[in-house]
């Protein structure tokens, strides 16, 4: 016989499970002793759970094996919503194991019992109470499965204290061999005479594209074919966005030299994208068709609605409309290509101003210019993060890590922290604004003790400047966004970390330089001048690009 929480570890040994991010409670001590003995698996301490689980989310992004995080019953399983609705709405799959009171006795009335299985229900593909020691294999092996099939996302099991301690001869299940379905021949044919018949088509490149094999067929695609490609911001990096045919990411909603692009184009084939990313275009009855290629089905909605839909394992069906193509001689690019060529110039002539606080443009070239190719770059959330993805340009799939899907703030630290521990040989830096920072900034400490070689940028600004933004932008009066922050540099030291503060545009380069070549936690105190984004962002660039 086997103690149900021994065994609830040896099925995550099972699984491969390297780590378990999280903050234990008294609920989760016969898991956390089971934990104590194993081998295979390290525990991560975090200091807030939604730390953890965005560290979770941000292993499974890398990986595409789950990432697991722990955390008590109550206040700690709450803590995990904000997580646990990352990984859904990003495809990032993640297993969030909550404790209980016992089921079966009442020890302390209804202290701290939430209804945590029913809260999860909306934003996990999978929640359980484990109500038996016996069930534990099945219910682990069902979790992982789930959390890993396409879309990949949120699962949660919540394991009360009585069944911890129970006894059972089960034993933990191995991972089943899975192959994802490949796409219909019909089906791709029929996308291929439409490539074939159109006159202008365009790639857009989303969030489901961006896996290993993907990346390796769709450039394949691009070079036999020469068909121009975009990408959403989950798309970046799928392929090298210093091809010759890339046309850039799709940062803001309309109106920008990208979308000039999109109008020129008689047919959109879209990869990988669905209606929970910003969308990059939006669909009109009469107006352009769209080949939709992801393993789901389009959720058809009154912007999106494809003509021709090709499901399946995405690279597999890409190799076969690969495969099948032949290239045509009347297609024509040269609109699109001419609105990217008036994009970089746009871009060019912003990038090297030198005023300080420092102008986005600048500090979006200086981080590329300071990132090898593999660096890999996680932002939290914030007007940085369209700058970024609009003039960031990513060189290899998952070194740009953003959120565009839930969008939330407080990720950029616990993502970089994953990234560092997943690949420890790497750059890796974490570009916050002054808010999102201090939302998880207590992960300082996390990343100290882990002894992790990070940078973290913060883009300091003393207010919520996405909304402000926004505020500008709607003509309202500037009000109730501004703040005061403590001192940064003070701050990283107080942990331990090193801390450091630009105090010139010509101070920049030279302190990512050093931080980025340096071991250890890094701050980067880095005043920002986002006085110009409503000017830029808003009126210079749709002008501009109305005129390609």
């Amino acid at each position: 016989m086997t103690k149900a929480s021994d065994l609830f570890i040896q099925c995550l040994e099972e699984e491969g499970v390297e780590y378990i991010f999280g903050v234990p409670g008294e609920e989760n001590l016969d898991f956390l002793d089971s934990l104590s003995r194993s081998d295979k698996i390290k525990l991560i301490l975090t200091r807030h759970e939604q730390g953890a689980g965005f560290m979770a989310a941000t292993y499974g992004r890398h990986t595409g094996k789950t990432g697991v995080c722990l955390a008590t019953l109550g206040p700690g399983a709450t803590n995990f919503v904000t997580a646990a609705a990352y990984a859904q709405l990003g495809g990032m799959p993640i297993l969030m194991i909550t404790g209980q009171k016992p089921i079966k006795k009442s020890k302390q009335g209804r202290f701290q019992i939430l209804d945590v299985v029913d809260m999860m229900g909306p934003i996990t593909k999978y929640t359980h109470q484990l109500a038996s020691a016996d069930n534990i294999p099945s219910r682990v092996r069902e979790s992982f499965r789930l959390a890993e099939e396409e879309k990949p996302g949120a699962t949660h099991l919540e394991f009360p204290e009585d069944i911890a301690e129970e006894q059972t001869d089960s034993k933990p299940l191995k991972p089943s061999l899975a192959r994802r379905p490949t796409a219909d021949e019909k089906a791709v044919r029929a996308a291929v005479k439409k490539i074939e018949s159109a006159k202008a088509p365009v790639l857009v490149i989303g969030a489901g594209a961006n896996r290993k094999m993907t990346s390796r067929m769709l450039l394949q695609f691009v070079e036999k074919t020469n068909i121009p490609f975009l990408t959403t911001q989950l798309g970046k990096g799928v392929i090298d966005e210093t091809h010759p045919k890339f046309l850039g990411c799709a940062a803001l909603s309309s109106g920008d030299y990208v979308h000039r692009a999109i109008e020129a184009a008689d047919l959109i084939i879209n990869v990988g994208h669905d209606v929970i990313e910003k969308p990059p275009f939006f669909m009109k009855n009469g107006g352009t068709e769209v080949i939709h290629v992801s393993t789901r089905s389009a959720e058809v909605d009154p912007v999106y609605f494809p003509q021709v839909e090709v499901i399946g394992d995405i690279a597999n069906a890409i190799w076969q409309i690969k495969e099948d193509i032949v290239p045509s001689g009347s297609w024509n690019f040269d609109r699109m290509l001419k609105a990217r060529a008036a994009e970089v110039e746009h871009t060019n002539g912003m990038c090297d101003d030198q005023r300080f606080p420092i102008f986005p443009p600048c500090l979006v070239k200086q981080v590329r210019e300071a990132m090898p190719a593999d660096g890999i770059i996680c932002l939290d959330n914030g007007v940085y993060k369209i700058w970024f993805a609009r003039n960031y340009p990513a060189r290899a799939p998952n070194t740009v890590l953003l959120d565009n899907a839930l969008a939330t703030m407080g990720a950029g630290l616990p993502s970089a922290m994953a990234s560092a521990m997943v690949y420890p040989g790497r750059k890796v830096m974490a570009i916050c604004g002054d808010g999102g920072f201090m939302m998880n900034s207590q992960e300082m400490e996390t990343a100290v003790r882990l002894k992790l070689n990070i940078t973290v940028l913060i883009l300091n600004d003393n207010s919520y400047g996405m909304i402000r933004w926004k505020q500008a932008n709607m003509g309202f009066a500037d009000w109730g966004l501004t703040y005061g922050n403590p001192d940064f540099v003070k701050y990283a030291e107080a942990y331990g970390a090193h801390g450091h503060r630009v105090e010139s545009a010509e101070d920049l380069p030279r302190i990512l330089n050093e931080c980025l070549n340096t071991d250890g936690v890094h701050l980067i105190d880095c005043p920002v001048d986002y006085s110009e984004n409503d000017r830029i962002l808003n009126k210079e660039i749709k002008e501009l690009s109305a005129k390609v």
